[in-house]
């Protein structure tokens, strides 16, 4: 995920953040995704690669079909 793919990239807050506000937003772009933290969205971002975040996505899920 390059810095133009995140220019005017709308955020959006994961299905699984708590009515806390403690909140994770996401973008998925064309070549990555990005996660922040929506309470300090300043302090910037984290960035992956088409094939990493497929592999954090493909990991997470199979922990949370093992943990059922």
């Amino acid at each position: 995920m390059t810095v133009s793919d995140l220019a005017g990239a709308e955020w959006r807050k994961s299905s699984r953040s708590g009515a806390g506000n403690d909140c994770v937003e996401l973008v998925v772009g064309r070549s990555g995704a990005a996660v922040r933290d929506s309470k300090n969205a300043e302090f910037g971002h984290l960035a992956f690669a088409d094939i990493e975040w497929d592999a954090f996505v493909g990991a997470v899920k199979g922990d949370l079909l093992s943990a059922n």
